[in-house]
């Protein structure tokens, strides 16, 4: 069985805002972000996975993680998760 690659999407409940990476195992890699161990996120905790992409290939996957931390790829993510982040922005 192969092993996908994976993008993916953290939004922060501290400060609202999207974090884009990549990596060979989400599962693992979304726990060391719960746990503070990433320095990029560690102060914006809590996070939640709120998007992922599989691709076959490394290379591929970060390309798309390069593209979705453009100012397109931004609005790309926005607009998949339009209505989850309306949810999120209430209070």
């Amino acid at each position: 069985m192969r092993k996908f690659y994976y993008t993916y999407v953290l939004h922060s409940d501290r400060d609202q805002q999207l974090y884009v990476g990549f990596t060979r195992n989400l599962v693992e890699r979304f726990e060391q972000h719960k746990k503070g161990q990433v320095p990029s996120t560690k102060h914006r905790r809590p996070l939640e996975l709120v998007y992922y992409e599989a691709c076959l290939d490394a290379a591929d996957t970060q390309h798309r993680e390069r593209y979705l931390k453009t100012w397109h790829g931004k609005r790309y993510i926005r607009s998949r998760l339009k209505s989850f982040l309306a949810g999120c922005n209430k209070t």
